[in-house]
């Protein structure tokens, strides 16, 4: 009895999972089956994962293209969601058969079988939630929660625009802005995905791939323009924001592809502001409040993840050439094992 608390059982020591042995294209992502299933510390657990959310820094990981980069050969992915099968003996906030969703941290690689992560960095699910909403949990959340009411510090009296509100941050960032009394639009690049915005509670969606939706934003916000904008594609549309935006207002940038010319005289004349957020650069603390408040919204149901398009971790080479050559998101793109 003594030994089964401190070694899973398990009835196998190798596992399915993706590997990545050079920085490249998406080819150099690969499914093995003899992957060895990762050691737990005692302040670690051991999840059995069910589906993973893919994001966009995924991609620029596998490219060599961030600046923070893993140790080759690694499992990419830090959002996944699934049941612990172990938790470590010094580990008192999540017990076995919990579901839980990780964010960060993931010491082994979230496309995988099995994954082990920190228990300080696991957001425990309601009980019966379902293991794809689970998977658009992670990154999306804690990054819209910490751009809306961290950096951009909104309150019910702003407008919050959100560029590209169709994927797993901006229907986050909607959802917490409409839980908030905040009136906010978004922008998608297709039908389906202004309907998913308009759906998360925005007041209206625009298409950001239409010529002049710049100016229907304008009118929709009586020619003042949004006193906040959460800015997913900031080297494509950050000049235009400045343009847009309301005099002290304030960009968040959440995602950036590339460089972008600005003009920084848009800046001066309306003493407005530019923000950046990135998730690793969070203090655990404000992690922990995050985690709090997530929890709840997904209990009460006022947080509920939109789920997009599904692969299974088999294909996972196609889940990244579509996640590039994005079409316009519509919610969350989940691998699912």
């Amino acid at each position: 009895k003594m030994m089964s608390s401190k070694i899973p059982v398990l009835s196998t020591t190798v596992m399915r999972g993706v590997l990545v042995s050079k920085f490249g294209d998406p080819d150099v992502l690969e499914v093995r089956r003899d992957l060895p299933i990762p050691k737990t510390q005692a302040n670690e657990v051991l999840v059995k994962v069910a589906a993973v959310g893919v994001n966009p820094v995924d991609t620029y990981i596998r490219a060599g293209k961030y600046a923070r980069l893993p140790n080759l050969p690694y499992v990419p992915g830090n959002d996944m969601c699934g049941t612990v099968v172990f938790a470590g003996a010094d580990v008192t906030s999540i017990k076995e058969g919990d579901r839980v969703a990780s964010f960060m941290h993931v010491k082994s690689g979230a496309y995988a079988e099995y994954c082990v992560v920190n228990a300080d960095w696991l957001v425990r699910l309601p009980e019966n939630f379902d293991f794809l909403k689970g998977a658009a949990v992670g990154t999306p959340y804690f990054t819209a929660y910490r751009a809306l009411f961290t950096k951009a510090k909104a309150t019910p009296s702003d407008i919050v625009l959100v560029h590209g509100a169709s994927g797993g941050v901006g229907v986050a960032a909607c959802q917490f802005a409409i839980s908030q009394g905040i009136t906010v639009y978004g922008t998608a690049g297709s039908e389906e995905g202004m309907k998913v915005v308009r759906s998360a509670g925005a007041k209206d969606a625009f298409n950001h791939r239409e010529e002049g939706y710049t100016a229907k934003i304008m009118k929709a916000t009586g020619g003042k323009g949004p006193d906040i904008i959460i800015e997913m594609l900031s080297n494509v549309n950050l000049n235009k924001d400045l343009e847009m935006l309301a005099p002290r207002g304030k960009i968040v940038i959440v995602g950036c592809r590339g460089p972008i010319e600005i003009n920084p005289r848009l800046l001066m004349g309306k003493e407005s502001c530019i923000e950046g957020v990135g998730l690793f650069a969070t203090p655990q603390e404000d992690f922990s409040n995050m985690s709090k408040i997530i929890t709840a919204g997904l209990k009460q149901g006022w947080l509920d993840p939109a789920i997009g398009v599904q692969f299974s971790l088999n294909s996972v080479q196609q889940a990244h050439k579509e996640l590039i050559h994005n079409k316009g998101s519509k919610g969350k793109m989940v691998l699912i094992l």
